[in-house]
């Protein structure tokens, strides 16, 4: 079994990196009352407690885009305990404009543990803060607050992959443990750059089981592999490890070349080494599988 826990708290859920450089400190999971201000109004006891919500952002790196881009989100409840299931809408407010209408988010738990379903909603970003109120039946209106950022760090869809070398079992550049998977996964023999040059679709996830703050890095690692049956023939398959060692925070050498702020994450790369898609923060398999399908 992997080492991680299901039921970490939401507060916990980003790395370190993930919230200053994903959101500056702006990653809000504030529940508020009926009039979208803070927490519901006095003289609420358990009762209205237990009917709290807590959003919080998954999305590492949202940034300014035309095209629809994905912001996912987990719920918890008020203990901080993760919440998955009840059907979620969403309002969003972009900068310096008026909130939207609700819209729904589509709920992606396939392959994950009990509970820790991740809600999605596809829309065009503009740089800035953006603010959402999340409401599931039955709870009270929730908000969520992000940042665009105007210009992206990470390579985003049809850009070029950064053609790096990743660590593999007869080059670990350093990195030790390699994997820090329990048993350690397959995806370790070829390396990315090398992959890249073949023209072949290549999928890379770059993720940390043993380490990873929200403890997704283990199930979506865990969803790769129970896919790669149906696709190692027609897609190479890799996954990279975030530290280089299990203690320190000194990062493996690719994921400082592809500037990743936080994790877990997993692109697909076209046969000319275009990145096709990308996913963050945390996945169903529904979306693992569909990005893999977009680049055989």
């Amino acid at each position: 079994m992997n080492r991680h826990q299901h039921d970490e708290p939401i507060a916990s859920m980003l790395s370190r990196r993930s919230f200053l450089a994903a959101t500056g400190g702006l990653l809000l999971a504030a529940a508020c009352g009926s009039n979208g201000g803070g927490s519901s109004r006095g003289g609420a006891g358990s009762a209205a407690k237990n009917n709290v919500v807590n959003p919080g952002l998954l999305s590492i790196e949202p940034y300014a885009s035309t095209a629809p881009e994905r912001i996912a989100f987990a719920l918890a409840d008020f203990n901080g305990r993760w919440i998955a299931g009840p059907p979620a809408t969403v309002a969003m407010q972009p900068p310096g404009g008026q909130l939207g209408a609700p819209v729904p988010a589509a709920l992606h738990a396939e392959g994950l543990p009990p509970g820790r379903g991740v809600y999605v909603v596809d829309v065009p970003l503009a740089a800035g803060i953006w603010n959402a109120v999340v409401q599931v039946p039955g709870r009270l209106p929730a908000k969520l607050v992000w940042q665009a950022t105007a210009t992206p760090t990470v390579v985003v869809p049809g850009a070029k992959a950064p053609a790096t070398p990743s660590p593999t079992v007869t080059n670990t550049m350093g990195v030790d443990p390699l994997c820090t998977r329990v048993p350690a996964c397959p995806l370790h023999s070829v390396s990315l750059d090398q992959a890249l040059a073949s023209a072949r679709p290549v999928a890379v996830m770059f993720a940390t089981p043993a380490r990873c703050q929200s403890r997704y890095c283990g199930p979506v690692l865990d969803q790769l592999l129970a896919l790669s049956a149906a696709y190692r023939d027609r897609v190479q398959l890799i996954h990279v490890e975030i530290y280089k060692d299990a203690t320190s925070d000194a990062l493996v050498p690719t994921v400082d070349q592809w500037k990743l702020p936080g994790e877990p994450w997993l692109f697909g790369i076209d046969r000319s080494g275009t990145v096709a898609g990308r996913l963050d923060g945390a996945m169903g398999t529904d979306e693992v599988r569909a990005l893999l399908d977009k680049i055989v």
